[in-house]
């Protein structure tokens, strides 16, 4: 039986167990090369503590864009760090810190497509 599946440190996706992977997986820590590559930067850092402080401001029920997260990163330069907001997001959904949500339901972060709410995670 395969292990539980684990959370890559850099885009918060789920990574599934392979076989490839079966005397390594305790060091396992990304999905892929581009991830391993990538690793998690000063502006992801900051992309998640401004999703943070966006929802610590707001009432606990409300819920963020991840557009909102990377206007205040990068005020003029916001578009090019949509992506890395919203692998912030799901990050903080592996820490329990937020939810997903579209059309008001919680979803997996990992499959989810389109366009996506940021909520403070219920208790």
């Amino acid at each position: 039986m395969p292990p539980e599946p684990k959370t890559c440190a850099s885009c918060g996706r789920t990574i599934e167990w392979r076989k490839k992977w079966e005397r390594d997986w305790d060091q396992v820590r990304y999905c892929s090369t581009a991830c391993r590559k990538r690793g998690v930067t000063k502006t992801d850092q900051a992309l998640q503590d401004a999703i943070i402080e966006l929802l610590d401001q707001r009432a606990a029920t409300s819920t963020i864009c991840p557009s909102e997260a990377a206007k205040q990163v990068d005020p003029d330069g916001w578009r090019d760090l949509m992506e890395p907001a919203r692998r912030a997001a799901r990050r903080l959904v592996d820490e329990g810190r937020v939810e997903i949500t579209q059309g008001g339901h919680v979803v997996d972060p990992s499959t989810a497509k389109g366009p996506i709410r940021v909520r403070k995670a219920r208790s």
